[in-house]
């Protein structure tokens, strides 16, 4: 009897469903988990899981887990101290994102360039308000966008903000013979620059051991006076009072936030009272075509496993991406 390909993500539509029986072909049975005592149930006999519902307590069970396909990119949750020593492959869904937050990306750039959080407020209080100057309002064209990962979203950023005339400088862990749609690439060790030099500052950076706080407040300090912050990576990343700080001082001019350290974010928290401020609840990686994609490279990467082929998107553990 084939061993067993678990899917975990619980409401995965039907069509999905069969284009992975397709993809397993007769290798694996597949059985589509519907809770999480499904998966409990089959892990003995589960080679493969789509959708990571592993935890400490029945990762000692699963003697014959071999792969585990992660839905989204982030993995930081996954990657208790056992799992990270099990030897299980994870492979994450980078790369099935990058239109989606892309578009939330710049049009958090546009909207705080041209104040429409502003005008939204204005239009609920039935106010024609022409408070705003010339002064107060900005431009993308010609303006440096500074990118903090240089990724799938990354990539797919700098190509839209080079077709609205703006100069793209990109941080990436391994800048060495870059050659993608940003002008520049730059390592960690230029952190400081990219903060100083961008107008707009879109951080993608993962949560990881290297990451965690590495926009602090020194760095927040850095940045360009009226330059506009938005974070779609995770909250982790960012000293979240330094940032509220800066922005309550106009020492920066706004910013789009839509991942934060702690979630939901408190309601107590000074961004939600900040008119410089656009905040999003975690949606930007949203689409409707989101389990098309992530169901697309799942079955790819059933594909390179039965060929004995590298499969796409393997964690390093070590790294946390």
């Amino acid at each position: 009897m084939p061993n067993l390909l678990t899917i975990a993500v619980f409401n995965l539509d039907e069509q999905y469903v069969q284009d992975v029986r397709e993809a397993a072909g007769d290798s694996w049975e597949v059985f589509h988990a519907r809770g999480a005592d499904d998966v409990k149930k089959h892990i003995r006999e589960t080679e493969i899981m789509y959708g990571n519902r592993l935890n400490d307590a029945i990762l000692p069970d699963a003697c014959a887990l071999r792969w585990v396909q992660a839905t989204g990119a982030g993995v930081e949750h996954a990657l208790t101290e056992a799992f990270a020593s099990a030897p299980v492959i994870l492979t994450n869904a980078s790369g099935i994102h990058s239109v989606q937050m892309s578009e939330h990306a710049l049009g958090m750039m546009v909207a705080l360039a041209r104040h429409f959080h502003h005008y939204i407020r204005m239009q609920q209080e039935h106010k024609w308000d022409k408070s705003l100057g010339m002064s107060d309002m900005a431009e993308l064209s010609q303006k440096t966008l500074g990118i903090l990962g240089l990724g799938a979203i990354g990539e797919a950023l700098a190509e839209r903000a080079r077709a609205f005339g703006m100069h793209v400088l990109g941080l990436k862990r391994s800048a060495g013979g870059y050659n993608g749609a940003a002008d520049e690439a730059v390592g960690p060790d230029a952190l400081e620059r990219v903060m100083r030099e961008s107008d707009f500052l879109v951080n993608l950076l993962p949560l990881t051991p290297a990451t965690r706080g590495i926009i602090s407040t020194e760095v927040i300090a850095s940045m360009k006076p009226g330059a506009f912050f938005i974070n779609l990576g995770r909250g982790g990343t960012v000293d979240e009072k330094a940032l509220a700080d800066a922005l309550a001082q106009r020492a920066i001019a706004g910013a789009g936030l839509d991942v934060f350290e702690e979630e939901p974010l408190s309601e107590h928290s000074m961004l939600w009272t900040l008119d410089n401020v656009i905040i999003t609840p975690h949606v930007s990686g949203l689409s409707p075509r989101y389990w098309e994609r992530a169901t697309a490279l799942f079955c790819e990467n059933i594909r390179r496993y039965r060929a004995g082929e590298e499969l796409l998107n393997v964690v390093d553990k070590g790294l946390g991406y």
